[in-house]
């Protein structure tokens, strides 16, 4: 309850959970807390397989896992972190120390946060330019593509060199109406 106070007291959101399965379920939610502080000894589950557990299933919002207890060996330190664990606290806990940890955590969550984001905008933008890549230019006269800036090529040539597709030629009905037209009235095609 002084660890809840001392939390809130500081601006945390705190969910407290008694057990292991306690706090799997609390993690597990829909909308789940994204900084964990968890015992090492909990009842139903250790915090380390907690953080097995939660690292094993993938999760759109990652959880940053700060492993708290009394043992203090080199080997300790790197089960935990083995086991998925962030950060690691030795008991007794000084508070100084608890909220510079949970303050590093929450800047690392908000860093991961940011990149995200910024991840996302440059998806987008590689879409767009995806897409500007397919439009083709071509003349709105002849037909023809731009192959580059100074040359151009019949559009047939162009598909066939990008997909590998051939074309039979042909006249369609109204175009071959129109041909028979201009050929009354003097106008080659």
């Amino acid at each position: 309850m002084a660890l809840h106070t001392l939390l809130t007291r500081h601006g945390f959101e705190v969910s407290t959970a008694a057990t292991g399965g306690q706090a799997a379920a609390i993690l597990r939610a829909f909308d789940p807390p994204t900084l964990a502080l968890v015992d090492w000894l909990m009842p139903e589950m250790t915090g380390l397989e907690l953080c097995r557990t939660i690292r094993a299933q993938p999760s759109e919002n990652y959880i940053y896992f700060i492993v708290i207890t009394g043992r203090d060996s080199t080997d300790d330190l790197s089960e935990a972190f083995a086991a998925g664990a962030d950060d690691f606290i030795r008991k007794p806990l000084e508070t100084v120390e608890l909220l510079a940890r949970l303050n590093v955590g929450r800047r690392i969550l908000e860093l991961e946060q940011r990149l995200a984001a910024r991840v996302a905008e440059v998806q987008s933008a590689l879409e767009r330019v995806q897409a500007l890549e397919r439009l083709l230019p071509i003349c709105m006269y002849c037909k023809r593509v731009r192959k580059d800036p100074l040359s151009w090529q019949e559009l047939d040539v162009y598909i066939h060199l990008q997909t590998g597709t051939d074309f039979s030629h042909g006249i369609c009905p109204d175009c071959m109406t129109a041909v028979e037209i201009g050929a009354r009235v003097g106008l080659r095609p």
